[in-house]
């Protein structure tokens, strides 16, 4: 039998959040204290702080030091309450919401479920390319990473090894440079000394992008320096090359096949499939079309925000992007329009339109580099990379947070050090030749008569 959630007896409108992502976390914070009674729903317990993510996948930082447990965060606010369940489905005809442990009704609803990773139709790519959109996505990634120099540390086989060193990051966004770049700089700074029998400084790191120029979404200018700092870095960057397949031990490039142990997912993102749900035509990547208020057509006690949500704006043809100030000042916007609603102030029923403030876009290639459009600003090297990290500083969840990724940061940056470089899981390693004795004595051989 499917059980309704039940909420306090008091006659108070009830308003469901989806999602403890920017979006669904800002709406539920302006209406803590509001009069009303919220539910908010999410599969994990935590908010993510998924700009630094790859930082995650890169060893730079720990899950917990980017991620905060939701209770925590809005704990001080007595009229909302926590579920750890998934939703299912949304009945928008009876206002209820399906999740994982039965029913929840709603007098408003904000569905805020982001996006996850999109392969275009090629599912099956998954499984060989990881993308990057959560913690375990994030530690998956360093286990292979961290797993390749481990087993070239012990192959014999010159091919197998060359391989195993060989990182192919798909996908030239924000995510894809900044992931690209951090993976060099592990290799030709953090870890050479850690190994005996391989020179990490040799391995490939590989940017793929099927535009014309990396961060396609920025100015040109500032595109072009970012390319110039990865190749600077040394990483092999090509653009117009289009991925036409990825399998175990490589990607296809067109008709070339490039060889390589670790491929990873940058290039595109789908909605969640939540909306689906909604009974509306969603477009091509699978987002919600909304209203200017941000609800549903035809519903407007229902809110669609942030990735999930295809809002109009005639600065952007195909919609605002899917970056963190869209879903936070998405968030706060159907918020403020709920609490003025239930509070009897609805100015005659007309409800303010979004207006989107773009705050800028910035993306780091490295230490010491990084690239910043902010309005008619343009910055590049050394102040773009200081303004990236006092954005990210300030926008962490928690004084605690900021407190652990400011000391890393700087512990890193004075000493090249990664501290989270663990392996985790039960790590198996697959070497095609394991090195002899006699062959690791000459390597020995080879590194003492090298010198220090």
């Amino acid at each position: 039998m499917v059980r309704r959630l039940e909420f306090p007896a008091r006659q108070r409108p009830r308003v469901v959040i989806v999602g403890g992502g920017f979006g669904g976390l800002n709406a539920a914070k302006v209406l803590g204290g509001a009069p009303v009674d919220v539910a908010l729903f999410d599969r994990t317990n935590y908010h993510l702080f998924q700009p630094l993510l790859y930082q995650v996948a890169t060893a730079a930082l720990s899950p917990a030091e980017i991620a905060e447990p939701i209770r925590r965060i809005l704990s001080r606010h007595r009229n909302i309450r926590v579920y750890l369940n998934g939703v299912r489905a949304v009945d928008v005809e009876r206002r209820l919401v399906a999740h994982e442990g039965g029913e929840a009704g709603y007098d408003y609803l904000v569905v805020a479920t982001g996006a996850t990773h999109s392969y275009f139709g090629r599912e099956e790519w998954a499984a060989h390319a990881p993308g990057l959109k959560t913690i375990d996505d994030a530690v998956e990634i360093r286990r292979r990473v961290l797993l390749s120099y481990e087993e070239a540390e012990q192959e014999a086989d010159a091919e197998a090894r060359r391989a195993k060193l060989t990182f192919v990051v798909v996908g030239a966004g924000p995510t894809g440079v900044e992931l690209a770049g951090a993976l060099q700089e592990i290799a030709a700074r953090t870890i050479p000394r850690d190994f005996r029998n391989i020179d990490t400084s040799t391995a490939r790191v590989v940017l793929l992008e099927g535009a014309a120029r990396v961060l396609p979404g920025m100015d040109p200018v500032l595109s072009a320096r970012a390319r110039r700092d990865l190749e600077r870095l040394g990483v092999e960057v090509r653009t117009g090359a289009v991925v036409t397949g990825v399998e175990a031990g490589g990607v296809r490039i067109g008709d070339q096949f490039l060889l390589a142990e670790n491929v990873l997912w940058a290039a595109g993102v789908q909605a969640s499939p939540l909306g689906r749900s909604l009974g509306v035509q969603l477009d091509r990547r699978g987002r919600v079309p909304v209203g200017p208020d941000l609800s549903l057509p035809g519903h407007p006690e229902v809110f669609v925000i942030g990735d999930l949500a295809k809002i109009p704006d005639p600065r952007y043809p195909d919609g605002l992007p899917g970056v963190a100030q869209v879903a936070i000042q998405g968030g706060r916007h159907v918020a403020r329009i709920i609490a003025r609603e239930v509070g009897g102030d609805a100015r005659g029923g007309a409800r303010p339109a979004f207006r989107y403030r773009d705050k800028g876009t910035l993306a780091t290639i490295g230490r010491n580099r990084a690239v910043a459009e902010i309005g008619r600003l343009r910055l590049a090297g050394w102040p773009a990379w200081v303004l990236w990290g006092l954005v990210h500083i300030l926008f962490l969840i928690s004084f605690r947070a900021k407190v652990a990724v400011m000391w890393d940061w700087l512990w890193n940056y004075v000493f090249y050090a990664k501290g989270a470089r663990l392996i985790t899981g039960s790590p198996r390693l697959k070497v095609k030749r394991v090195l002899r004795e006699e062959e690791v004595a000459a390597l020995d051989a080879r590194d003492s008569s090298a010198g220090p």
